[in-house]
């Protein structure tokens, strides 16, 4: 099966992509959660998180895997983040791995590009020697719950993700 030139690709991001990872960052995020929070406490997560100094600290750890994907335009329409887990899980295994974001902005949904991140995030981790893997996700994002549950992810707890001043109720998932 070939790709097709309309396509979109991914790579491995660089320290060079900090700034535009930034950007799709914060967008993804925004787009995805931003309705949920005041304006002050979206800023300050925002600020703290998807900063291009933030992703360049990021994107130079290389214990980390980070891909993006580029649309034909050369446009960068979503990305995956995966490591060491640095969720707070009792009794973490030591080469534990987790998923830490997956994002793809809203218009590009329907072109499986999810899908190949999480392969690819999946197929790095395994690389890395990263076992069990773990995943932070949205108590309420049933969509992407689901997604993880084809995956082999189980709900083994929670714990609160802070934005600002609002506190998140995540479930971590575990496979």
């Amino acid at each position: 099966m070939s790709i097709s030139s309309d396509t979109p690709s991914i790579r491995r991001a660089t320290p060079e992509d900090a700034v535009v990872m930034a950007e799709l960052g914060g967008a993804t995020f925004t787009e995805t959660f931003g309705h949920l929070y005041p304006p002050e406490d979206l800023q300050e997560f925002l600020t703290r998180s998807h900063t291009p100094q933030s992703w360049a600290r990021t994107l130079g750890d290389p214990n980390r895997g980070v891909f993006v994907v580029e649309h034909p335009s050369g446009r960068k329409i979503g990305f995956i983040v995966v490591g060491a887990c640095k969720l707070p899980v009792e009794n973490l295994e030591a080469q534990s791995g987790e998923i830490q974001q997956l994002y793809v902005l809203a218009e590009f949904h329907n072109l499986r590009l999810g899908r190949r991140l999480m392969d690819l995030g999946l197929e790095w981790l395994a690389s890395q020697g990263r076992a069990p893997l773990y995943i932070g996700v949205w108590s309420e994002n049933y969509g992407a719950q689901r997604f993880y549950e084809r995956y082999g992810f189980s709900k083994v707890g929670e714990y609160g993700f802070p934005v600002g001043k609002t506190v998140d109720r995540e479930f971590i998932l575990k496979r």
